[in-house]
């Protein structure tokens, strides 16, 4: 059988100056590219609970900022688990599925499931 040739691989092309460049100096670029990176709000959701506590300990008086802190923080959760009522439809018709096609055959009870 015959090798098919490889391909060589082009040089990675040189990133185009994004929206925030001109405004970000080279340590921020730098961050701002890891954090493009990242994915759901869990690390901001850790960052400001961590801030908040931090704040509560340093100026505990200042009750705007940390109702601000703590507003964000309740929409921040709030937006992480949202779904929407297809989502909830899609889930409900999954636990269904589950339930008759594993669950009842195996003559697991609902009352089984859930207490374990």
């Amino acid at each position: 059988m015959a090798e098919k040739p490889k391909r060589k691989r082009s040089a990675p092309k040189p990133k185009k100056p994004g929206f925030y460049a001109k405004v970000l100096d080279e340590a921020e670029q730098l961050d701002f590219e890891l954090a493009a990176g990242v994915n759901g709000l869990d690390d901001e959701i850790a960052l400001l609970r961590v801030k908040i506590k931090s704040l509560l300990a340093s100026d505990p008086e200042n009750i705007k900022l940390l109702m601000d802190a703590t507003n964000t923080l309740v929409r921040l959760v709030q937006t992480k688990y949202k779904i929407s009522k297809e989502q909830k439809q899609g889930l409900k018709e999954a636990i269904e599925n589950v339930l008759r096609d594993i669950a009842i055959p195996l003559g697991l009870g609902i009352g089984q499931i859930v207490s374990k």
